[in-house]
């Protein structure tokens, strides 16, 4: 009887990616993968170190995991393995422990996953973290979109991540192996390829390339795709690049361009490597180029000596962007970072009150943003049915659709018109299914 394997991923994207490239690796020695809720013989957890309530949800399934089945073999890997091995390891029930180097040599490093006494830990040391591992895997809607890791660790030192300690310095993938991988996620069938990295605009500069001229390279692969860029520093996302996005239709209308605060005193403190008067530039660059570009906004509240003056300059900041959506993520204290020494503390229910309060205005901009978006023509890229017949999709500019189901939607891009906003999905008609995703040259 096949050996069964659950897998279970904490924090970004490229996490999930991460975890799929695990999990082929496990099809790949005669296991089969099966939901977190069912009974496995073996469960990993690829977890995230970005805030507290990540490690301590990591420290509960692993729990729930044994109590599924207490002979179950637990593998912990990811972020937060690499930073506290020694915390994880003390976790009753686990057997391994393994880093961001590791992550990838689970079958050379194990002989067999049966239950030990005592866990084993497999971290290298920080100044070693220099493997890159591929990386691919689908999203939830099976064939249809890929995300591709191209780019792992950061150079940057902004003072309240841990992430340039998780996975060490910014690599990138060979531009040669770029173009391979590329194409072999095509040809299994996608329609939709999301470029991830901890730092993804970074790519390239090792090789004496960058982005731009990796973008340029894919866009002009052969077949019938699309290319979305998971997230890009504001200070990264160049002229080029938007041009680029202008001039091919290969190019999603979507860029997700962390901001982290509004007051650019706030923003030293971070140090970041703009200002609030930049960033506003590189916005208003965008939406003049591409009107109906969809914008995401990361941002941090509650960090250290963030004061009320300086969460309203955020605030008030946000209301005026020509924004989409935000992702907003309440300040945590994380060891061997710069931020924790901060001694002016923000409260933590005032971070609550702070974070909702953005959470509301984001609803707001997500509402507005698809109001605007009614009864305009959207490249949509359908997904697979859904169990009340119908299927759901998103834009090019990143604008989550639905219709009724029809089997020749499935994996396909249409010509789509929404008529009425439910639930925060457009609703609406398919115009035309289109027989290719077009691009004019670049």
């Amino acid at each position: 009887m096949k050996q069964k394997v659950a897998l279970h991923t904490l924090g970004c994207k490229l996490n999930f990616s991460e975890t799929s490239t695990i999990g082929k690796q496990f099809l790949k020695k005669g296991f089969s993968i099966v939901d977190f809720n069912d009974k496995a013989d073996v469960y990993l957890f690829n977890t995230c170190a970005v805030t507290e309530i990540a490690e301590r949800e990591c420290r509960q399934l692993v729990r729930k995991a044994l109590r599924i089945n207490p002979e179950a073999f637990i593998i912990v890997t990811g972020c937060y393995a690499q930073l506290r091995p020694e915390e994880i390891s003390a976790i009753e029930g686990v057997d391994v422990v393994l880093g961001s180097n590791e992550k990838f040599e689970i079958f050379s490093l194990l002989q067999d996953f049966d239950k030990k006494e005592l866990s084993c830990v497999y971290v290298s040391p920080k100044d070693e973290l220099n493997s890159f591992g591929l990386a691919s895997s689908t999203d939830a809607d099976s064939r249809t979109r890929a995300y591709f890791k191209i780019q792992d660790g950061c150079d940057y030192k902004c003072s309240f991540c841990t992430i340039p300690l998780a996975r060490g310095k910014s690599r990138s993938m060979q531009p040669e192996l770029v173009i391979t991988e590329f194409k072999r996620l095509l040809e299994q069938g996608y329609k939709e390829i999301i470029l991830t990295g901890v730092n993804v605009g970074d790519y390239g500069k090792s090789f004496d390339t960058s982005f731009y001229e990796i973008l340029k390279s894919l866009i002009n692969v052969e077949g019938d795709f699309r290319l979305r860029i998971s997230s890009i520093e504001p200070n990264l996302l160049t002229d080029e690049i938007i041009k680029l996005a202008v001039e091919s239709e290969k190019i999603c209308k979507h860029f997700h361009i962390p901001l982290q605060s509004g007051s650019n005193s706030i923003l030293r403190s971070m140090q970041r490597r703009y200002t609030v008067e930049d960033y506003k530039n590189v916005i208003e660059k965008v939406k003049e180029r591409i009107p109906d570009c969809g914008i995401g906004v990361d941002v941090i509240v509650g960090y250290p000596g963030e004061t009320e003056k300086e969460f309203l300059e955020t605030y008030n900041f946000l209301v005026e962007l020509p924004v989409s959506y935000l992702h907003v993520f309440t300040y945590s204290e994380r060891p061997d970072t710069k931020a924790i020494n901060i001694n002016a503390k923000v409260d933590i229910s005032e971070r609550k009150r702070r974070n909702k309060m953005l959470r509301i205005l984001s609803d707001k901009k997500k509402n507005a943003f698809y109001t605007f978006m009614l009864d305009k023509e959207l490249d949509v890229l359908f997904e697979s049915k859904n169990e009340d017949d119908t299927v759901k999709g998103f834009s090019s500019n990143y604008v989550r659709v639905q219709t009724k189901y029809s089997p020749e939607l499935e994996n396909t891009v249409c010509s789509f018109i929404g008529n009425q906003i439910r639930n925060g999905i457009l609703l609406g008609e398919i115009k035309e299914i289109k027989k290719s995703i077009a691009s004019k040259s670049a």
